[in-house]
C-alpha cells in the first residue's frame, strides 16, 4: 500500500506569520504554524510532521507531493553532503533551517518514500487542500484567531485531540523562558504529535543521576523537577529537537499577559531567543493520580520573581510538559 500525501507551507510576508499542513483526505490531515517564520520552514515542517504521523507504519511506502524544489532537493540531493560536512554547505556556510533538517534526517531513517514535485496553485486537488490549510494556520497567527490543527493520522502512537491552535502575535521573552517577563510578552517555553527520537532517554539519564541514589528508581516528582530544570537552561530551550521531546503535542501556556502559546509557536520562539539560565525555587510537587504531576515554583530573573505552575503528564513512558502558567510576583 502507498500513502499519498501533499505537504505545503505558507508565510505571510516571508518571513511573517507562518503555517504548514499535510493532507491525505478530509479525514486525515494536520496543520500548525508559528507567529514568525519563513515559507521554507513551513514546507519542511509539513514534511517532518507527515513522517512522524506515519512512523507507526514504516512498512508502507510514502509518496510525498510537494511544490517546493527546495524541500525536495534538500532531502533527496543535498542532505547527505551537508551531513558529511558537519551540516555545512559546499561554501562552508551553515545550512539554513538546520534543526528541522536534522529532525528530518532522523525521521527518514528506515522509511520507504518518494518525493514528487507538483506545480503549486495549479488545481492539483491534494496540493490545493494542503495549501488552504497551511495558509489558514498562517492567517490565524496573523489575526490572532484559532485554527483547527486537524484530525491527524489514524492509529498514530500518541492520540491527538483536534485542539484549537491559538495564535500569538509575535515571539518574545519571559523570565523562565527567554530572559524577562513584561506586559504583552510571550510564554516561557511550541514538530509533531507523534513518537519522538531517543533524546528524551538521554535527558532522563542525566537528570536522574543528579538526584537519585545509584540503583534507586527515581520518583515521578524528582523526574519532573529535573526535567523542569533542564528547561530552565538556554542550551535546552534553544534546541528545537529537545524542546520537541519535552513539550507535549498539546502543550499550551497562558502567559502573564493572558496570551496563549502553542507548542509549535513556543519551539520556534525559544530557538530564536533561548534567553539566559533561570534559577528555580521549587515550592511543591504534587502527584495527580498516577500519570500527572503538578510542579509549582518561583523563578528568579533580573526583572523580578515569577510564580509558576507546570503540569507534567506521563505520555507512554515519557514525562512531558502539558501546561504552564506564570504570574509575576508582587
Amino acid at each position: 500500500m502507498t500513502i499519498t500525501a501533499a505537504a505545503d507551507g505558507s508565510a505571510l510576508g516571508n518571513p511573517g506569520p507562518a503555517g504548514w499542513a499535510w493532507y491525505i483526505n478530509d479525514d486525515c490531515w494536520r496543520a500548525g504554524g508559528w507567529p514568525h517564520g519563513t515559507n521554507n520552514q513551513g514546507e519542511l515542517m509539513a514534511v517532518l510532521d507527515l513522517f512522524r504521523a506515519t512512523a507507526h507504519v514504516p512498512e508502507e511506502d510514502l509518496r510525498v507531493l510537494c511544490d517546493s524544489q527546495y524541500v525536495i532537493n534538500s532531502i533527496t540531493k543535498w542532505m547527505p553532503g551537508w551531513k558529511r560536512k558537519g551540516w555545512r554547505k559546499a561554501d562552508g556556510k551553515p545550512v539554513l533551517n538546520v534543526e528541522l533538517i536534522k529532525e528530518l534526517d532522523r525521521e527518514l531513517a528506515g522509511r520507504k518514500y518518494t518525493f514528487e514535485w507538483v506545480k503549486g496553485h495549479a488545481g492539483h486537488d491534494l496540493n490545493e487542500a494542503a495549501d488552504v490549510r497551511a495558509r489558514a494556520a498562517a492567517t490565524a497567527y496573523q489575526q490572532g484567531v484559532a485554527a483547527h490543527s486537524g484530525p491527524g493520522f489514524v492509529g498514530a502512537p500518541v492520540a491527538v485531540s483536534p485542539a484549537m491552535t491559538t495564535a500569538a502575535s509575535a515571539p518574545a521573552a519571559t523570565a523562565a523562558g527567554p530572559a524577562a517577563t513584561t506586559a504583552g510578552s510571550a510564554g516561557t517555553y511550541g514538530p509533531g504529535p507523534y513518537d519522538e527520537p531517543d533524546l528524551f532517554s538521554e535527558l532522563e539519564s542525566e537528570a536522574f543521576g543528579m538526584s537519585e541514589d545509584a540503583g534507586a528508581e527515581p520518583s515521578p516528582e524528582s523526574i519532573v523537577e529535573s526535567l523542569e530544570r533542564e528547561l530552565s537552561g538556554p542550551d535546552v530551550r534553544g534546541d528545537i529537537g529537545r524542546t520537541g521531546v519535552l513539550l507535549h503535542p498539546d502543550f499550551m501556556e497562558i502567559g502573564s499577559s493572558g496570551r496563549v502559546w502553542t507548542r509549535d509557536a513556543m519551539m520556534m520562539a525559544l530557538e530564536e531567543d533561548p534567553g539566559r539560565h533561570t534559577e528555580l525555587e521549587i515550592l511543591g510537587a504534587d502527584r495527580i493520580g498516577t500519570s500527572a504531576v503538578l510542579l509549582t515554583y518561583r523563578s528568579y530573573s533580573r526583572s523580578g520573581t515569577v510564580l509558576r505552575s507546570s503540569l507534567w503528564v506521563l505520555d507512554g513512558s515519557k514525562w512531558r510538559l502539558r501546561f504552564h502558567q506564570g504570574t509575576p510576583e508582587a
